[in-house]
């Protein structure tokens, strides 16, 4: 394998989580007791531009279907944010009816709705079926497409160059990097601002966040990666900001490179912050399987020792992360009952590889577990928030990420 964006040849390899279906193709009744399709979870560093990448096995097309369950607006707090965001960007850049958005991965029209309420043009792009029609079910227009150099060039031809194009944890999930960049650049108008929004490789491996990595990832990415990527492009990365949203994120700012705006001091120190941990050193990575094998086997031990003590157990949140999880630990029915989640695209389904059914809400607070683990841990608080009828029957609520906590 070669690097995605510069060629190098790839032979350091960084995690290795076994083997897995897509974590988002959830099963149907009748697809249980059918072969079931997985593929190597493996990700190797590139010590030429240091991105980090999963091994090619899967295509776009097998992990993004048109069943896509993933609806960004089960989450209230991510609502909050995307909500957040628009007030600010809008503001910053001085926004109004003459402007024209853009944001790729629109998904259900969880962020967009807010410039449609303001009266901002845009367009949303998403190539999932069922997400794109709860867009357009709010009045978010849809083109479905998957985005990249030759899509942009349509784009402009059918519409027009965009003031702001933004993507929130999309960057992540294109098989080929430098092609999407070259259509950012294609797409985005002199003047005009691109912001995308990413998990920070950096926390990943700070927090031993193994459970991002997932076939829907095809890189992981830190400011230094970003920045070559950019400037290959013919776009530069002006500023940054660092997020609390999925355990770390990135948001970046960018602009063609002949644009006359001044790099912010943000940028230099988010690097010499990734260089002083490390990320440029191929000893940061190879350190890191053995740090998350020990994560694996806290878990495990924790759920064998209920089991044996007659506890009742069961998840909260059929997310990719606790498929990547659940798949590299083996864990399955036998130590977790269920999962619940709030999604009804995902109830009534199974979890691909453990096959642990996905239930309402309401039925696990007909259980009532000793133990909830919830998986998302990212949301944690919103999740006990809203699930207070767990803690009134007894129960209690289990991370295992960055390290295993019964949370009070």
């Amino acid at each position: 394998m070669k690097c995605r964006h510069c060629s190098q040849p790839l032979t350091h390899k960084f995690v290795d989580l076994g083997y897995a279906p897509p974590s988002n193709a959830y099963l149907s009744a009748d697809q249980l007791h059918a072969p079931e399709v997985t593929f190597p979870l493996r990700v190797m560093i590139c010590d030429t531009c240091w991105l980090a990448q999963n091994e090619d096995f899967t295509a776009a097309d097998d992990v993004f279907s048109p069943d896509y369950a993933y609806f960004s607006s089960t989450s209230s707090s991510w609502l909050q944010h995307a909500k957040s965001y628009c007030e600010m960007i809008s503001g910053r850049l001085g926004l109004t009816a003459d402007s024209f958005v853009v944001e790729i991965a629109a998904n259900d029209g969880y962020l967009l709705r807010n410039f449609v309420a303001e009266g901002i043009p845009c367009l949303g792009i998403e190539p999932t079926e069922s997400t794109a029609l709860a867009a357009e079910k709010i009045g978010v227009p849809i083109w479905r497409r998957f985005f990249g150099e030759e899509t942009a060039g349509t784009l402009i031809e059918s519409w027009r160059q965009a003031d702001l194009i933004c993507g929130n944890n999309v960057y992540a999930h294109v098989p080929d990097i430098n092609d999407f960049t070259k259509g950012l650049a294609v797409a985005l108008k002199l003047g005009g601002v691109v912001t995308l929004e990413f998990p920070s490789l950096m926390s990943l491996m700070r927090d031993f966040q193994f459970d991002t990595i997932y076939h829907e990832h095809f890189s992981y990415l830190s400011l230094t990666a970003a920045r070559r990527i950019f400037a290959s492009c013919g776009l530069r990365i002006f500023d940054v900001e660092c997020l609390p949203t999925h355990g770390g994120s990135y948001r970046i700012y960018g602009c063609h490179d002949t644009d006359a705006r001044s790099d912010t001091k943000n940028v230099q120190a988010l690097l010499d912050e990734e260089q002083a941990f490390g990320l440029t050193e191929l000893d940061t990575y190879r350190e890191f399987q053995g740090k998350i094998e020990r994560i694996k086997d806290d878990l495990l031990l924790f759920l064998i020792q209920q089991k044996r003590a007659g506890k009742k157990v069961a998840a909260y949140g059929a997310a990719a992360k606790g498929n990547t999880f659940m798949n590299f630990s083996g864990i399955s029915t036998d130590l977790i009952a269920f999962v619940a989640d709030a999604a009804p695209s995902k109830q009534g389904k199974w979890m691909p590889g453990n096959h642990l059914p996905i239930l309402p809400p309401a039925d696990l607070v007909a259980y009532r577990p000793d133990y909830v683990v919830i998986f998302p841990w990212n949301i944690a608080a919103e999740i006990v928030q809203q699930q207070v009828a767990i803690r009134e029957n007894g129960g209690r609520f289990v991370i295992a990420i960055p390290e295993l906590a019964v949370l009070n």
